[in-house]
């Protein structure tokens, strides 16, 4: 089972992120998902959250209890939502608005402009998908057709063409980071085998 806690202020489309993950999974991905979803006390400028639980079998609990994976898309709902995160979880954030804090937790941080990819596109109100592609290429835990088999119904039948594309933008931006990471990771095992076999040289 997955808990995921998508995390912004009112006007990102941070509910939107939710519906269409929990879409994607039950109808698209053959999983079973609930959504819930929380607002500050005003529902445009303030912290608000969409939580998606995630399972192989049916959902008998539907809430998010310590969410594995945290999307914060504003700083605001990082300071709020960042301590509920698991130990071992990921965390993603929106690296222009959201600025991290020293954590004694072992997290994975993941980190996307999404904003600043949504305005080159053309506006930047497509950040929940750029966010949300993100986040498909990071955890695998949707496919990312399934997403897009979804958007029909929850986003305005013109502007589906382009938000793919800024989906897109941030799936292939995800593949990137992970590539990277993979190679930085392979660098470190080499050269730690490197290391032991010095040393086993000196002992000889």
């Amino acid at each position: 089972m997955n808990e995921i806690r998508f995390s912004g202020f009112g006007g990102q489309g941070i509910i939107r992120q939710g519906l269409i993950l929990g879409k994607a999974l039950s109808l698209y991905d053959n999983k079973f998902a609930t959504m819930t979803q929380s607002f500050g006390p005003e529902a445009r400028g303030s912290a608000c959250s969409s939580q998606v639980v995630v399972a192989e079998e049916r959902v008998l609990y539907p809430y998010v209890t310590k969410p594995e994976v945290l999307v914060a898309m504003s700083q605001e709902a990082y300071d709020k939502y960042e301590p509920e995160l698991r130990e071992g979880g990921i965390l993603i954030i929106d690296s222009d608005l959201v600025r991290l804090k020293p954590s004694k937790r072992k997290i994975k941080i993941y980190s996307i402009p999404s904003t600043r990819f949504a305005e080159e596109i053309g506006n930047r109100i497509y950040a929940n998908l750029v966010m949300l592609g993100f986040f498909t290429a990071i955890t695998k835990i949707v496919t990312p057709e399934a997403i897009k088999k979804a958007l029909p119904g929850l986003v305005p039948s013109r502007y589906i063409d382009i938000n793919i594309k800024a989906f897109d933008k941030g799936y292939n931006y995800g593949l990137e980071v992970l590539e990277k990471e993979a190679q930085e990771k392979a660098e470190e095992e080499k050269t730690e085998k490197t290391q032991k076999l010095k040393g086993k040289g000196t002992k000889k």
